[in-house]
């Protein structure tokens, strides 16, 4: 009994499937690319990536990505050269659901903005916490959840917790984006985080560890004791920055004026 083959994955299905001379057509059969032909052209030839990375986006050994891009640019040499359409259909692929095994920062932001429909009013505060059983994780860049949290004049009037598909430290701020989050309560973080936090406008509250329900509640009541210079290599110390109260860094209570 044969074997059955993995199917490749694919982040994004084609808009435009067929594509033909504007000279005139020759005669004969066109040429059929398969899905993933095409997206492995997509990822090697039009983003740039290794085929080791190609290979890791469509879940598949390298030596398949070989073999699917040589086929894919010999069929592409074939609609130049001899000036017949080409068409993209069919295939052994899977359209890619945003998992943890993706690694694609807009599958993941797509996944997140549909599975979080909640709307922020024009009066709330939004804060997320990295999560894990109910306390604050301490390693930013690792967290698989985040809990998120309503705020409105002071005090918490909803919550949600929110997968991030095993995403890492470069997408993470995306994710915080996409939820229209305000301000994150973490553990230990990195410089890299820190600037893409800054550059999506989330205020960060680092250095915290304990109750992610408590946190945030400090937060909302401006309390929260926080380090303002947390580093990734501060995990494990949970520096909470003696004197740095969200009130002494003008958060004023979070009422609606001060966002």
């Amino acid at each position: 009994m044969a074997r059955p083959r993995k199917l490749r994955r694919v982040c994004f299905s084609p808009e435009i499937r067929r594509f033909a001379p504007s000279g005139g057509e020759k005669q004969g059969n066109p040429i059929v690319m398969t899905v993933d032909e095409f997206e492995a052209i997509r990822l090697i030839d039009h983003e740039a990536l290794s085929q080791e990375d190609c290979a890791r986006r469509m879940g598949v050994a390298r030596t398949t990505v070989q073999m699917i891009y040589a086929s894919a640019r010999q069929k592409l040499a074939g609609m130049l050269v001899d000036g017949v359409p080409l068409t993209i259909r069919g295939g052994e692929y899977r359209l890619c659901d945003g998992g943890a095994d993706c690694g694609h920062g807009e599958c993941l932001l797509q996944t997140i903005q549909t599975r979080f429909h909640k709307p922020k009013g024009e009066c709330t505060m939004r804060i997320a916490v990295t999560y894990d059983d109910g306390e604050i994780f301490q390693h930013f860049g690792h967290t698989q959840q985040f809990k998120v949290y309503d705020v409105q004049n002071g005090t918490i009037v909803s919550s949600e917790i929110v997968d991030t598909n095993g995403s890492g430290h470069g997408a993470l701020a995306g994710v915080l984006g996409a939820l229209n989050v305000d301000a994150l309560i973490c553990g230990g973080i990195g410089g890299g985080a820190q600037m893409a936090l800054a550059e999506a406008g989330i205020q960060l509250y680092g250095g915290v560890s304990g109750s992610a329900d408590q946190a945030a509640q400090a937060l909302a009541e401006g309390k929260l004791a926080f380090n303002p210079n947390v580093q990734c290599s501060h995990h494990g110390e949970h520096h909470h920055g003696e004197g740095h109260s969200c009130g002494d860094h003008g958060c004023g209570g979070h009422s609606c004026g001060n966002h």
